[in-house]
């Protein structure tokens, strides 16, 4: 598979405009987004991954194949970070959901252990009210055991059918987020 880094945009400007599909990534800061677009892409390292929450402070595009872009937005729900930044990031997150004709999908990143919190549902609510086209996957089950990652996914289950589990680590749902992202490429 052929990835690349096109563009770290902190403004909408600076936003592809070749046309090419796009598909979005949003969590909570540390959710594991970078690493979940590393294991999707197949290169480690692509996506910088970190163990300290809030380090995606712009939009991130990747080209795909040439044919699409993948494109991790900052997380959201670090308190670290200083008030007036998390506000500009709000305001480039929305700048993009609202004005790209050529998003067709985005993923919505819950961390298993966590399952649903409030910024995640207000996500989710907008998202909806946007009637933007969303999945929902479920990073870092393999830190849990089978039964915390049955109970994991049934309380996520009330809010939202048919999460996509997935392991960085094991590679787990991979294959099944290939199969949405193609499924949206045929529309």
């Amino acid at each position: 598979m052929i990835a690349e880094f096109v563009v770290s945009a902190n403004k909408p400007e600076q936003f592809p405009a070749d046309g090419l599909s796009e598909i979005a990534f949003l969590g909570r800061s540390n959710v594991g987004k970078s690493s979940l677009l590393n294991a999707l892409l197949g290169t480690k390292g692509l996506a910088f991954t970190s163990s300290t929450p809030g380090r995606t402070q712009t939009i991130n595009f990747y080209r795909v194949e040439g044919k699409q872009y993948f494109v991790d937005l900052p997380g959201y729900g670090y308190a670290r970070v200083p008030k007036g930044m998390t506000g500009e990031w709000k305001k480039l997150v929305e700048s993009y959901l609202e004005a790209r004709p050529t998003l067709a999908l985005a993923f919505l990143i819950l961390d298993a252990r966590r399952g649903w919190m409030e910024k995640d549902l207000e996500l989710k609510a907008w998202l909806d009210y946007q009637q933007l086209q969303y999945l929902v996957v479920v990073t870092k089950m393999d830190k849990l055991n089978q039964a915390e990652q049955r109970r994991g996914l049934k309380a996520i289950e009330e809010i939202v059918s048919e999460p996509l589990p997935f392991s960085a680590r094991t590679g787990r749902g991979v294959r099944e987020i290939w199969q949405a992202i193609s499924k949206t490429n045929r529309k």
